[in-house]
């Protein structure tokens, strides 16, 4: 039955059906032709009760926060200070991308948002300074892969419903893999910096740096506020979400005055339409995950993985390799709901933490977002830029490199996902 199952998937795939109606009509031709006994109807019911589920309402709270915050001013207000603090280093302006990008991540928890938010206002700035365009879009989008990985993240919310880990314990996993990939993107931008013979950012000053961080604080303090309020147990995940909500709505309407009621009335439009996208692949994802599990997929692909090899570094390395791929093809969502119940079991057996085993994923769905076909982050980026995606994919190629370094570093390097919780813990 698996067969027909997967056989169906990859025709409907092929024909450009839309990932999460694929899954879901895979999932009924299997049951209908396949030799389970189960009514089709229990696909509907399986897709119902995978959304009742408590902590994924944090995930239409922080798309309803991240559009507050890109339109309330406070992504300019970044963008502002990470410039006070960048000064004039040679390439100034695409370092103050990638950092403003970083700063943005600790408020959304998406990619794309972040891409939208920060490259509105720096891809233009870094054309007239003279940078080329494709390079400008490309470090955009690649800036853009910080949004999922810096906490707070949607994936990670999904990832910790999937697994029952603590979704507060993997924010706190993602901040040192997250600063990490920041740092290899400004290296590569420092490299093209003096390959490309790239202009210096303009000149700093303390006078500049105070009244920008003044400016900015308010943005600065909300990442302080959701993990701090999660991991001092003063509020769940989920509470933090609506925290946030609450939060951005009074910065952007009351303080900056910079949304209006026809801006509220669209952000909360686009959130609710956001929402029901991801939500519809959540559903068809987790009816196609149960049955895969009904019949003992994940439990065949461990047995036969582990007959191939039990080092932990050659089945992590494949792992990899699948998940990219994956994230070339499929939406972050439904990997991390086809995936994680096929490989969680094998971590397990092999000893890989939970919160390791889920910031790698993570990650390596939001390098798939610079990846085409399935490239979300280019995409934005095109749209800003009128480029063609071709084009911005050869510059892309540099910093998915960079990027590909450094999942290696995390993938191998378990302290780089539990440190900073084990030193919170003081284990």
């Amino acid at each position: 039955m698996e067969y027909i199952l997967f056989g169906s998937f990859a025709i409907l795939l092929v024909l450009n059906i839309p990932i999460a109606i694929a899954l879901g009509m895979a999932g009924i031709i299997a049951l209908v032709f396949g030799d389970m006994p189960t009514p089709p109807l229990l696909i509907a019911q399986r897709m119902f009760t995978s959304l009742d589920s408590f902590p994924f309402m944090a995930i239409p709270f922080f798309m309803l926060a991240g559009g507050f915050m890109e339109q309330g001013g406070m992504s300019r207000r970044l963008v502002n200070f990470a410039q006070a603090i960048i000064g004039s280093l040679k390439g100034g302006l695409g370092i103050i991308t990638i950092v403003s990008c970083a700063f943005f991540a600790a408020l959304s928890g998406s990619n794309p948002a972040t891409v939208a938010a920060i490259g509105s206002i720096m891809i233009p700035a870094m054309i007239q300074a003279g940078y080329p365009m494709s390079f400008a879009a490309a470090l955009a989008a690649a800036g853009g892969t910080l949004g999922v990985v810096i906490p707070p993240s949607i994936p990670m919310v999904t990832y910790g419903v999937v697994t029952n880990t603590s979704i507060g314990d993997l924010f706190i996993g993602g901040l040192i893999p997250g600063i990490l990939l920041a740092i290899s993107l400004i290296g590569v931008v420092i490299w093209k910096a003096h390959a490309l013979n790239l202009p210096r950012g303009e000149k700093s000053s303390l006078q500049k740096l105070w009244q920008t961080g003044r400016e900015a604080i308010l943005a600065l303090f909300m990442p302080v506020i959701i993990l701090g309020g999660i991991y001092g147990g003063i509020f769940t995940p989920t509470e933090a979400a609506a925290v946030a909500v609450v939060y951005s709505f009074i910065v952007g309407v009351l303080i900056f005055k910079e949304i209006n009621l026809d801006r509220t009335i669209q952000i909360i439009l686009k959130a609710s339409v956001n929402t029901a996208v991801v939500f519809f692949v959540i559903a068809t994802s987790s009816s196609f995950s149960w049955l895969l599990t009904s019949l003992q997929v994940p439990a065949k692909v461990a047995a036969a993985m582990l007959e191939v090899s039990r080092n932990p570094f050659i089945i992590i390395l494949f792992l990899n390799v699948v998940l990219l791929f994956l994230g070339a093809i499929l939406e972050t969502q439904a990997i991390i709901l086809l995936v994680t119940p096929i490989i969680f079991p094998l971590a397990q057996q092999l000893g890989i933490h939970p919160i390791v085993l889920g910031i790698i994923i993570v990650v390596n769905t939001s390098i798939g977002m610079i990846t085409p076909p399935m490239a979300v982050n280019l995409f934005v980026a095109c749209s800003l830029t009128g480029l063609t995606i071709e084009k911005i994919s050869r510059s892309i190629l540099v910093f998915l490199a960079a990027e590909l370094v450094t999942l290696l570093l995390i993938s191998n390097l378990p302290i780089l996902s539990l440190g900073l919780l084990n030193l919170l813990r003081g284990s």
